[in-house]
């Protein structure tokens, strides 16, 4: 499209867009607020006057667009409206921030610097360094949340106005949106947003999928309105009788969400029979609201069918962005089944601005402090400022997306957390000392194990030890952002402790060879063993994975002189501990695993980032190629997880001479106190086996349970089987097969 219009024109057309902005505006605004807005419009109109979009028009075209998306969209108020004006001002122009601030004040000038923060991170960058970048942007939240909201917004407008961007520009920044404004928006609950930014990122990452689905959703319009008419006739009697003052209108789902239903469940357009609902929005106070609400559900059952498994109450228990409703699905006309969501006019309000409007319901104070409550969540998961910014940004996003179910503590209160959440999420959700120290769980009163998966109504009790301290295959089952965080934490601590023993045993090995411990010395070490810190070489010899073989290799390629006395020194050696330690072991990282399963699959090292053996990687379900193998900080890394996350599987390399294997234990007896304790003990004191799981249930004295451990060899498992018969009221000890 050319654009084509004169001075004139152009001046008309931007009063026009300004009063639109100001006309039926989400607030009432006050004289004050008016001359306020329209001081930071008179600016923003001087300070662009010389730029133009992509598209040819001028560049104030945007600030009026990304200021009507927070009036009308979010619901925000007038600082918000007069900062997204000026949002790029101090960006782009010779305006800076102390001109804000004395012409605004400190609010405005607040949140226009962290917008003009985010402006200033690189673009066109590989993934690490974009994973920075997020991570920055996340971090703004500490600024004011509304920095996010208004950057929501300038994206919106962006994705909605790229058509005359180049293609390779246009897939980029719908990927960033889908990787991470979209989930953004989702926990802000701006769903409205939410929705178009998706749309949007498909429109531009996969256009010929997403003009087959628009086209389709066109031809099945009609069809879908006269259902809804069809079900509306139905109850419309009943509704007016009760004296209801309501609309019912349809929503369509979205052609992301389609396509993402069509990917995962393997089924063609035609075969999604969930592609709208029907949504009942009804006028009441905020006393009988949810009366009313439980009125109409009664309503609608008493003419249609309801699936009792799918009943969804949200009025009840809201989620944590403040979403509520009541959604049910019925059997309606023609024997299909519809969703259908009730909601009063405030409860819509909300599910469509968001977090906003939400708080506009709010007195001045509950204003406040929900606001504080709901930035001090946020702020949890950027407290860990030492992970790796790819796992960073990963984590952040665990928060985002998640669906949340709601458990209880054992004195009844309400915890929310996201779905496939464990007992050791729940654990670290009550503080982190319970989460490091937790070896067990009660769940509706049975004893569980920490990675027992947690559904909404259980009621939790978490079983702590001093003795127990976290280890890496938590990080296997655990699913929140905060658990994740802490768990590497602690599990750095103790990578350092071991460290700090392996420079102690390096010197010792070294003295033995007339070599000290300097500083060329390890670098020379650091760069031999191809490792990244001397941190990294400390700890490998902590933990025996360099062996006294590789010492002898490096010091032969060192200095050819020292081969003699380094051969004549192992034989004079050979019956000392300190020297020798026939136990260790290497870990030559000879083969790749795939899943949670760790299954050894087909697959081909990608181009784009040649990973080698050692490297953090994950697997790509290419179409016609198989698995690719890929770095995890692959230059494409953040586009195939934004684009086709649902083809990414995880993987990872490992010692095959070292590899484990899980078996399960069957152990029978009579119950005494102590018994998991003493069991548990046995385990790990004697055998160094890992408890994946533990599993035990008591009866009138009698107990069964199962254990699944990690161990090397059949060997090791029946040295562990003999250990746990020795202990006093043990019965049998068998291996199964089958939970």
């Amino acid at each position: 499209m050319t654009y084509n219009l004169s001075t004139e024109e152009e001046n008309k057309e931007i009063a026009r867009r300004y009063k639109d902005l100001l006309k039926g505006a989400y607030q009432t605004f006050t004289d004050a607020d008016k001359k306020e807005i329209r001081k930071a419009f008179d600016l923003s109109v001087e300070a662009h006057s010389s730029q133009r979009r992509k598209t040819g028009e001028p560049y104030i075209y945007h600030p009026i667009a990304v200021a009507k998306i927070v009036a009308y969209e979010i619901g925000l108020d007038t600082t918000s409206i007069v900062a997204a004006l000026l949002h790029d001002v101090v960006e782009d122009t010779e305006y800076t921030i102390e001109d804000i601030e004395r012409l605004f004040g400190e609010n405005v000038a607040r949140i226009v610097n962290g917008l003009t923060k985010i402006s200033h991170l690189k673009k066109d960058q590989d993934a690490s360094v974009q994973a920075e970048n997020f991570r920055k942007m996340l971090l703004t939240l500490n600024d004011d949340v509304r920095v996010i909201l208004i950057k929501i917004a300038d994206r919106l407008h962006n994705m909605q106005t790229m058509d005359a961007m180049p293609h390779e520009k246009q897939v980029k920044i719908s990927s960033e949106t889908l990787y991470i404004y979209a989930p953004l928006a989702h926990r802000l609950g701006l769903y409205n947003i939410k929705t178009e930014l998706e749309n949007l990122g498909l429109k531009y990452t996969e256009p010929e999928v997403y003009s087959d689905i628009a086209k389709k959703i066109t031809q099945s319009k009609e069809e879908q309105n006269k259902y809804i008419e069809s079900f509306s006739n139905i109850i419309s009697d009943t509704l007016d009788k009760e004296g209801f003052k309501y609309y019912i209108k349809g929503r369509r789902k979205s052609i992301y969400s389609i396509r993402k239903k069509m990917l995962s469940q393997g089924v063609t357009y035609d075969e999604i029979y969930d592609k709208f609902a029907i949504r009942i929005i009804y006028k009441s106070t905020l006393k009988n609201e949810k009366f009313d609400a439980w009125k109409i559900y009664s309503i609608v059952t008493d003419h249609f069918i309801p699936n009792p498994s799918r009943l969804r109450d949200w009025i009840s228990q809201p989620k944590s962005t403040g979403y509520e409703s009541l959604h049910i699905t019925v059997m309606g006309p023609k024997g299909k089944w519809v969703e259908v969501q009730i909601r009063s006019e405030r409860m819509n309000e909300i599910a469509e601005k968001g977090y906003a409007a939400h708080y506009r319901y709010k007195n001045k104070n509950e204003r406040e402090s929900g606001l504080d409550d709901w930035l001090n969540k946020i702020k949890e998961t950027l407290e860990n400022s030492d992970s790796n910014a790819v796992d960073f940004v990963e984590d952040f996003k665990l928060n985002l997306y998640s669906k949340e179910i709601y458990v209880f503590t054992p004195n009844g209160d309400l915890k929310a957390l996201p779905k496939h959440a464990t007992a050791l999420d729940f654990a670290f959700a009550i503080h982190t000392q319970v989460g490091m120290t937790c070896r067990g769980a009660k769940v509706n009163g049975k004893l569980k194990p920490i990675s027992h998966e947690l559904f909404s109504g259980d009621q939790v009790e978490i079983i702590t030890s001093k003795s127990q301290k976290p280890n890496i295959g938590w990080l296997d089952f655990v699913v929140t952002a905060r658990a994740r965080t802490r768990i590497k934490s602690a599990l750095k601590e103790g990578q350092k402790k071991i460290a700090e023993e392996g420079k102690e045993i390096l010197a010792r090995k070294l003295r033995h060879l007339k070599i000290n411990l300097n500083e060329k010395v390890v670098n020379d070490l650091v760069t031999h063993f191809k490792l990244k810190t001397s941190l990294d070489l400390f700890y490998r010899m902590g933990n025996g994975s360099i062996d006294n073989n590789q010492l002898k290799e490096f010091i032969s390629k060192r200095n050819n002189a020292f081969v003699n006395f380094f051969k004549n020194r192992i034989k004079r050696s050979s019956s000392n501990p300190d020297f020798i330690e026939k136990d260790e072991i290497v870990d030559k990282y000879d083969s790749l695993v795939f899943g949670k399963e760790e299954e050894r699959l087909d697959y081909k090292m990608s181009q784009c980032c040649n990973p080698i053996p050692g490297d953090k990687v994950f697997g790509f379900i290419t179409i016609n190629d198989g698995i690719k193998v890929h770095k995890q900080d692959c230059p494409n890394a953040i586009s195939l997880q934004a684009n086709y996350a649902y083809r990414i599987m995880s993987a990872k390399w490992i010692d095959s001479s070292k590899q484990e294997f899980k078996a399960i234990l069957k152990i029978y007896g009579a119950d005494h106190v102590g018994m998991v304790n003493e069991i548990t003990q046995v385990i790990s004191r004697n055998m160094s086996v890992n408890i994946h799981s533990l599993n035990i249930s008591g009866n009138d004295g009698i107990f069964e349970g199962k254990i699944t451990v990690s161990v090397v060899n059949q060997s090791q498992l029946q040295k562990l089987s003999d250990s746990i018969k020795k202990i006093e009221g043990i019965e049998t000890v068998e291996r199964i097969y089958k939970h």
